[in-house]
């Protein structure tokens, strides 16, 4: 079952720009679900960030792998 979530959760749930988060639904990287205002993503397909406990430096989650597609043509 997946959680969902909006694309700025989304985006302070991995430490990278809500832009990114665009992309990778667009590239197929994460699910989108829903249209418009009211799209949601699944943030279990996400890889979280990490926040040094000493200095609070983040460390952004690793982008999520692209999705299996035919060879592209030389």
């Amino acid at each position: 079952m997946p959680a969902l979530v909006t694309a700025s959760d989304a985006a302070h749930y991995t430490g990278r720009p809500v832009g990114t988060i665009w992309r990778w639904a667009s590239e197929g990287r994460i699910s989108r679900y829903g249209t418009g205002r009211h799209v949601r993503y699944d943030v279990l397909e996400m890889t979280p960030r990490t926040v040094d406990e000493w200095t609070g430096e983040i460390t952004p989650g690793e982008p999520p792998p692209m999705p299996h597609t035919a060879p592209r043509a030389a």
